[in-house]
């Protein structure tokens, strides 16, 4: 899985699942940024063949639904959606 990389604070592994085309992913990005967040993201989108596979395999251990954006938190917490509370909550 090739993730980008966004530098910032470290507040433990933090992983985003997104579309390029997603407005809600956008906004969660800009969220991140804004927290001052070092996360890697995806979009899942712009994946083809085994890499797509791999992507997808991964999401859904964390979202059965594969919905658009997810994060993934230390490997054990997942944030579904643009949930601005549950953001905030975690990283502020």
């Amino acid at each position: 899985m090739n993730l980008e990389h966004v530098d910032g604070d470290n507040k433990g592994k933090v992983v985003l699942f997104a579309l390029s085309t997603c407005q809600w992913c956008r906004k969660t990005r800009m969220l991140l940024e804004e927290l001052r967040v070092e996360y890697d993201y995806i979009y899942v989108d712009l994946t083809q063949d085994d890499e797509r596979k791999e992507v997808v395999s991964e999401l859904e251990k964390w979202n059965k639904d594969i919905s658009f954006p997810t994060i993934v938190i230390n490997d054990k917490d997942v944030i579904i959606g643009y949930e601005v509370d549950k953001i905030k909550a975690k990283f502020e």
